[in-house]
């Protein structure tokens, strides 16, 4: 049985290796690319190592186009919109699953819908609405709908607080606490490996979204890091090694955050129950 178990742990162990292998292809081949002169990056067949490493393409990539103002035009919309999506989709989880009110479950269903309902089908609703209100070139328009919620993020966050036992509520307000003081001071801190996993969720989605600035943004100077790779697709070629290197750096934050926050994200939600 044990000789068994140890074959079974190998092939498993083995298969994982080569699927992670597979899935890493594709990153170590873009940091290579980024590290080639330009004689090696269309050779046949393809190098793997470059017999150089140029450093200085990383250098003459971020200063080929503002990409420091793109920098700061993406941490600006990735943090405000990952702090509206946190903060609003907890209040609305909160409300749906303690508070009892006319329609609640109705509304809750129509919430769902809306997740049904692909982006590019409100799009132009959309671009008309921003544009009625002077909004279209500013970076409004990826900020401020995160600030109401997100459906996913609300049904995730609320299927949470509902396994969590109702007599914490009924112990705080033996104690004289209100409603808001209840979710701020018992929710909150029982809801952290939830609101860790919509902060990683909601930052990819913001850090990497090309489709929203093209269609809202206009002016250069608000461009987000994502359009500003697409200039280096130009009318006579392509700059291959820039758009690696810039590629490669606008992995890092993804990685570093994901890195981070892995152990919260895989944290058992069993453990933030009552103790003792």
């Amino acid at each position: 049985m044990k000789t068994k178990s140890r074959v079974h742990k190998t092939f498993i162990y083995a298969l994982l290796i080569l699927f992670s292998l597979l899935f890493l292809a594709p990153l170590f081949w873009m940091v290579t690319t980024s590290l080639k002169g330009p004689d090696e990056l269309y050779q046949f067949p393809p190098k793997w190592i470059p017999s150089v490493f140029h450093f200085e393409n990383f250098k003459n990539a971020w200063i080929s186009q503002p990409f420091t103002q793109f920098l700061m035009n993406s941490v600006t919309v990735t943090v405000l919109a990952t702090l509206g999506q946190v903060v609003s989709s907890s209040l609305v989880a909160y409300g749906f699953a303690r508070f009892t009110f006319k329609g609640r479950d109705f509304l809750f269903v129509v919430l769902l819908a809306t997740m049904m309902i692909p982006w590019e089908v409100t799009m132009i609703p959309l671009y008309m609405e921003f544009n009625f209100l002077g909004w279209i070139n500013t970076l409004k328009p990826l900020i401020v709908p995160a600030w109401f919620g997100g459906p996913f993020f609300i049904f995730l966050l609320r299927q949470f607080i509902m396994g969590i036992p109702k007599e914490l509520d009924e112990a705080a307000r033996i104690d004289g606490a209100n409603a808001f003081q209840i979710f701020y001071k018992i929710y909150l801190p029982l809801m952290k490996p939830p609101l860790i996993l919509v902060t990683v969720f909601s930052f990819l989605s913001c850090w990497n979204d090309y489709l929203g600035p093209l269609v809202f943004l206009n002016d250069q100077s608000k461009y987000t890091l994502t359009l500003g790779l697409a200039q280096f697709k130009g009318m006579f070629g392509v700059d291959m090694e820039g758009i690696m290197a810039i590629t490669f750096l606008i992995c890092l934050p993804p990685l570093v955050l994901f890195f981070v926050a892995q152990r919260y994200i895989m944290e058992d939600v069993s453990k933030s129950g009552v103790k003792g």
